[in-house]
């Protein structure tokens, strides 16, 4: 905790130092913004000073600006996540994010509207996916089952892809860098009448970096491959109506390591293919509705090694050998219906059918399919300062019968002293995967869904005309039929029981107009409550700071500095690792209005730490590149 606030204050410090006073820039007006507005809170357009639910937006503008290549780094500086995946790009540790002390399948992944959690293990692999043509990435923090149903028991993390908008633009560029790193894309938007389009395609190779970490002695380097393709098209149709198309593919090759030991010819290879389509339409003035279908196939083929290394005693001997062959849809049918009832109330109910299917030919094993049918229905209230959110849920399964949700939120606004206070509760359920309830030898056909129980408390407050805003939060998870493979035979049951609790604390100030600084804390305690035990990888404390600074029109310096807390690598509070504190560096300099020089040094001051045991994480590592804009 000491090392925190020193780090803390040495940044904040540094930063005002740099300027004469603040209260010398306490009356300048603050530049007319449009508000931001958030969809995936109430699955309607909301304005940000209106939500009464935790919310944080990372919007696309600020990953280009820090040529953040992932989408999992870009999380790695948001409040309330927690991100340990270690072993480097394309990392198969996997690399997944929790939220408020939830596990890792408890975070809904959705990618322009489509699913895309895996069937059979419940989370989504971040590993591949990077930030090509993203315009916004919406977190919403809290049991969420009400409005999205299953797997929302932590949190939705919701990307959203580029409207094409204006005259047609498009861009390439080229990086290189450490680790043999070569990154090459391009991408090309605008609209021209009714239609609008924003596509883009990258390919990224590193040959030079260790899974396991080479610090304990990994000395073979497992290379990553990918390509990755992003495409949105829309069409404004007669009668208010609009119709959209998003694609994303990716497909990538990695070599992998084993825990605590150097893997010779591992592999694996992914392919994803995500679709989704919508249609909106505004039947009257009061009544608009929107019809959403969306897939997601994913093709995973891993094969295991010839012979490894084992990093604590350097003895050779043969490797786990194995060949996965697995291939899966999630696919989902949404039919949303809002009505305006009066200016104050705004009604939504809607339909949902998903469909799950995996099959693995390398285990012998029929296709398997799960598949539910969901109602839903919610209030929104918006009179005057009172805030008001309420909506109930249920949900059909073929495989265990029903669950029912629901969720409320409140909210009390003082326009005045630019305060506002917000509240939620809400319970939430994740429904058993295939592999769960059908891998062969090793599942169980009577599992139930597990459940949970959310509540916070917030005060998101504005001072010097909104040029600085703090917001402070109080959350509360209880987890209950957890489900947990027995420590003898493996096989599933619903025994998991555990809570969380903490603070959330964040920061935004425009100090002025070419200075921002955004900081975040949180305070995460959790129990398993079978044992009393602190949950795996999950930090007490965690935070996040950074700044952008534009010292002339043409240059753009940006500083981000990550802090988590000592924590526990497996269950029972075994293998402790170590706080850590990472600081990375990006810049821009516009040559010209159509060239772009870019750099950016990760770990800038070297930092050795594992986010997982045993694997890898990046050294000093420097990269370079240019980008040209037509």
């Amino acid at each position: 905790m000491s090392k925190l606030l020193a780090a803390f204050s040495l940044l904040c410090v540094s930063i005002l130092t740099l300027f004469p006073s603040i209260e010398a820039f306490a009356e300048e007006p603050a530049p007319e913004v449009l508000e931001e507005v958030v969809v995936t809170a109430t699955k309607t357009p909301v304005p940000v000073s209106q939500l009464t639910s935790a919310v944080e937006v990372i919007k696309g503008e600020e990953l280009e600006r820090k040529r953040i290549k992932t989408v999992i780094d870009a999380l790695r500086l948001v409040q309330g996540i927690s991100v340990m995946a270690g072993g480097g790009p394309g990392a198969e540790s996997p690399a997944n994010v929790r939220i408020r002390g939830a596990g890792t399948t408890h975070t809904l992944v959705v990618i322009d509207g489509t699913i895309v959690n895996s069937p059979t293990t419940g989370a989504f692999d971040f590993s591949s996916l990077t930030t090509d043509n993203i315009e916004r990435i919406e977190i919403l923090r809290g049991a969420q089952s009400m409005i999205w149903g299953s797997d929302a028991i932590g949190g939705v993390i919701h990307i959203i892809t580029k409207k094409g908008t204006g005259t047609p633009t498009g861009s390439a560029f080229a990086e290189y860098g450490s680790f043999a790193t070569l990154r090459e894309g391009m991408q090309s938007s605008g609209a021209n009448g009714p239609i609008d389009y924003s596509v883009s395609l990258s390919r990224w190779d590193t040959s030079s970096f260790s899974a396991a970490n080479f610090r304990r002695g990994a000395t073979e380097r497992d290379p990553f491959h990918n390509w990755q393709g992003s495409a949105r098209f829309g069409l404004k149709l007669p009668n208010d109506a609009r119709l959209n198309f998003n694609a994303r593919w990716w497909s990538s090759v990695i070599n992998f390591d084993a825990t605590n030991a150097d893997v010779f010819g591992s592999k694996a290879k992914n392919k994803s293919v995500i679709l989704s389509g919508s249609y909106d339409q505004a039947l009257t003035t009061w009544w608009s509705h929107t019809i959403t279908v969306a897939q997601d196939n994913e093709r995973n083929h891993s094969q295991g090694g010839s012979f490894q290394r084992d990093l604590s005693t350097g003895a050779f001997g043969p490797a786990f050998a194995f060949t996965s062959d697995l291939e899966s849809w999630s696919r989902r049918i949404e039919w949303q219906h809002n009505f305006q009832v009066a200016k104050p109330l705004l009604l939504t109910a809607g339909y949902q059918f998903r469909e799950d299917q995996a099959n693995s030919p390398s285990l012998g094993a029929d296709p398997r399919i799960l598949s539910s049918h969901a109602g839903f229905a919610q209030a929104q209230v918006n009179y005057d300062r009172f805030l008001l959110t309420g909506g109930v849920r249920q949900d059909s399964y073929s495989a265990f019968g029903d669950a029912t949700t629901y969720r409320t939120t409140a909210g009390y606004l003082i326009p005045e002293t630019g305060t506002k206070f917000r509240g939620s509760y809400a319970t939430g359920f994740r429904a058993p995967t295939i592999n769960f309830l059908f891998f062969p030898m090793f599942s169980n056909p009577n599992l139930l869904p597990e459940k949970s129980q959310s509540a916070d408390a917030g005060i998101d407050q504005k001072f010097m005309n909104d040029r600085l805003q703090l917001s402070v939060g109080y959350f509360w998870n209880r987890f209950r039929n957890l489900i947990v493979a027995d420590p003898m035979t493996f096989i599933p049951q619903n025994v998991g029981l555990a809570k969380s609790q903490g603070w959330e604390t964040g920061l935004t100030y425009a100090v002025f107009q070419n200075l921002d600084l955004r900081a975040q804390y949180t305070y995460t305690l959790t129990r398993d409550l079978t044992n009393g035990t602190r949950l795996p990888r999950w930090p007490v404390d965690q935070a996040s700071a950074g700044l952008s600074y534009l010292p002339v029109q043409s240059i753009r310096v940006n500083v981000d500095y990550r802090f988590a807390g000592a924590r526990y690598n497996f269950p029972a509070n075994v293998g402790k690792l170590g706080s850590f504190g990472v600081v990375n560096f990006s810049a821009t300099y516009d040559v010209t209005k159509q060239w772009q020089i870019f750099g950016r040094i990760d770990n800038l001051f070297d930092q050795q730490y594992e986010e997982v045991l045993t694997f890898g994480t990046p050294i000093r590592s420097v990269y370079g590149g240019v980008k040209f804009t037509y």
